[in-house]
């Protein structure tokens, strides 16, 4: 039987490890005492359990590398924030990165990965709402309100970390979704390429808000009246480990059918019933958290500027600024507390319907207040969370399922205590919206969160406001 080069390595592990064992086990002799040394020397990176992805888009996450010294609890440190790196690439299911010591100061270190599956068919089943307490409360659990239809999604095209992402979809809003990016075009891998298609349309379009709530419009023949597409290409520029910057150039083209104008004449600023752009953005983006999906520790912080309208401003000239910053403090393997900022500013008094911000638009809420919409021109979100984790699990479930990559399935639990408060300006005073707008609000209450298979998030909340009003909220995301 011949063997590649990867089957030696895996068999000249084992038997460093059975040596070592061996050693542990003679008690015939005295005690030997092995000194620790102060640094390390990397001798070589073994990567096993990579079937599909290449071995260089592993090694693009280490902060070190073979042939060189390092402090040893420096490079413990080092080795642990590499762990996380590779899994927040999210093609794996498990990731353990091993320093073995073969004599002296000398190490060699192995990477295990085990790989998630990577291309992945669902079927699209989801609230047209903006969560689960809006469909449910608002809109009387309306099951014409549903989007459904088909999602195919490739994770790891090529083994390069490549996404290819198609979706068609039915009901509520009816739409076309293809997207693709490509992490890294050169060898250094620095620099990537990602583009987008997507085309939808309503029959049902929400046209204003009043009393702090959504007012929905349907003609009497329910034509479509809003049909949408946006094509874009955008350019990824990563420097270091944890910075990000990004550049997009897009066009939106968005046509309403004119009797939606009769029942808001600003819905468009310009008074016609199309509205086309160019919309140039950039974004800068610092994200070094442990886990992307469901962080416990580290720090998040992303600035963005988007301009709407170039070359041609007649119809739209606009400019949005926001900021993120999130920070995840770990108290000790049960506890930890997150806290976070958003910031949002249209330069403008007035932005048509379509570009109109505010609370309780994803991914700005305060709990409390999932019913309601906030709308203005500048908002402020304080978000917090003092978290506990008191179940964490990990079930075998190898012996019914015969995929590696389903073959365990994690539960952790969560119980939080949040406060949330913020402020909404409106500078145009719209008097039906004047009870939550231009005012200080917050809200409180306690949560059970769920993280699930392939970083899955269930939470379950109740939460109160400074309204005095209180209700339990089912959501299916984290909140930082």
């Amino acid at each position: 039987m011949r063997l590649s080069f990867r089957h030696i390595s895996i068999l000249i592990f084992i038997f460093w490890g059975w040596s070592a064992k061996v050693l542990a086990q003679d008690t015939s002799y005295s005690p030997v005492q092995m000194d620790t040394p102060d640094s390390i020397f990397v001798n070589n990176i073994f990567v096993i359990g990579n079937e599909k992805t290449q071995k260089n888009i592993i090694l693009r996450e280490l902060d070190f590398g073979q042939g060189y010294y390092y402090d040893l609890d420096t490079f413990l440190e080092i080795i642990q924030a590499d762990r996380n790196k590779i899994y927040n690439l999210r093609l794996f299911t498990s990731v353990e990165i091993t320093p073995l010591f073969t004599g002296g100061d000398q190490v060699e270190v192995l990477i295990a990965v085990k790989e998630r599956w990577y291309i992945i068919p669902s079927i699209i089943f989801q609230l047209a709402d903006r969560n689960f307490s809006e469909w449910w409360t608002n809109q009387g659990r309306d099951f014409s309100r549903v989007n459904y239809g088909l999602r195919v999604s490739h994770s790891n095209v090529g083994g390069r970390n490549e996404k290819l992402r198609f979706s068609g979809q039915l009901g509520f809003t009816r739409a076309l979704d293809l997207r693709y990016s490509k992490p890294y075009i050169d060898k250094k891998q620095k620099h990537g390429l990602a583009g987008q298609f997507t085309y939808f349309e309503q029959k049902t379009i929400p046209i204003r808000s009043a009393n702090n709530r959504q007012l929905f419009f349907t003609s009497e023949t329910e034509d479509v009246l809003r049909e949408n597409l946006t094509a874009a290409i955008q350019y990824t520029f990563r420097r270091t480990f944890y910075n990000f910057h990004f550049f997009t150039l897009g066009y939106t083209s968005t046509k309403i059918d004119p009797e939606v104008l009769v029942q808001n004449p600003t819905y468009f600023q310009h008074g016609e019933n199309k509205l086309q752009y160019l919309y140039m953005s950039y974004s800068f983006r610092h994200d070094n958290r442990n886990l992307a999906a469901y962080a416990t520790k580290g720090e998040l912080l992303q600035l963005s500027a988007t301009k709407y309208g170039i070359f041609n401003t007649k119809d739209i000239d606009e400019i949005e600024v926001s900021l993120t910053a999130n920070k995840y403090l770990s108290l000790n393997d049960r506890f930890h507390f997150v806290t976070g900022l958003t910031g949002s500013w249209f330069l403008s008094q007035r932005q048509p319907y379509t570009l109109v911000r505010g609370i309780g638009y994803s991914p700005n809420f305060i709990r409390g207040y999932e019913l309601n919409v906030i709308e203005g021109q500048q908002l402020y979100v304080h978000k917090n969370s003092f978290r506990w984790k008191f179940i964490d699990w990990e079930i075998d479930v190898s012996s019914v399922m015969p995929l590696e990559q389903f073959s365990t399935v994690p539960f952790r639990f969560y119980l939080s205590a949040n406060f949330d408060h913020g402020y909404v300006k409106d500078r145009n005073l719209i008097p039906e919206n004047a009870r939550l707008t231009n005012r200080y609000l917050f809200g409180y209450g306690l949560g059970i969160d769920l993280v699930g298979f392939y970083d899955s998030v269930f939470r379950f909340e109740y939460s109160l406001n400074n309204q005095g009003e209180g209700n339990f909220f089912l959501n299916f995301k984290a909140p930082f």
